[in-house]
């Protein structure tokens, strides 16, 4: 068996896209843990995601970061960011390239969005620690 490893991937395309979606399905983003800044055309957020890559062995937890650079616009659907603490389970991502402009939706389990707007497709994605597993998560957690 494999243990789960540290991820970094960057995507330039939707297939690339894809490819991350898959890692960060069912990863739980907050609200508040989210953030555009238009000056610098970066849209950023941090999540726990699951830990799927390691074939028939252990799942596991880490805290990663995705951002998405050259941003011109970020619009909100069913998320109110007076709810900084609500979480939001990841149902994929999805990038559509237009003529002008390609917009990756980012879509969560209970029907809220986020549309990100950019002039091309530029994604970072990396765990920020390693991997833990699920199982010595709780036994830490017990008293």
């Amino acid at each position: 068996m494999r243990a789960c490893t540290r991820l970094k991937l960057r995507a330039e395309d939707a297939g690339d896209l894809a490819v991350i979606s898959a890692c960060l399905e069912d990863s739980v983003f907050a609200v508040g843990e989210m953030a555009f800044e238009p000056a610098d055309g970066r849209f950023a957020a941090i999540l726990v995601r699951r830990c799927r890559e390691a074939a028939g062995g252990p799942a596991g937890r880490a805290r990663a970061a995705i951002h998405f650079d050259g941003v011109s616009a970020v619009r909100l659907r069913g998320i109110d960011r007076a709810e900084p603490a609500r979480l939001l389970t990841l149902a994929g991502l999805v990038a559509e390239p237009g003529r002008s402009a390609t917009v990756v939706r980012l879509l969560f389990q209970d029907g809220a969005e986020v549309w990100i707007e950019a002039g091309r497709l530029a994604c970072l994605f990396q765990d920020l620690e390693e991997p833990r597993l699920a199982s010595a998560q709780r036994r830490e957690e017990r008293p």
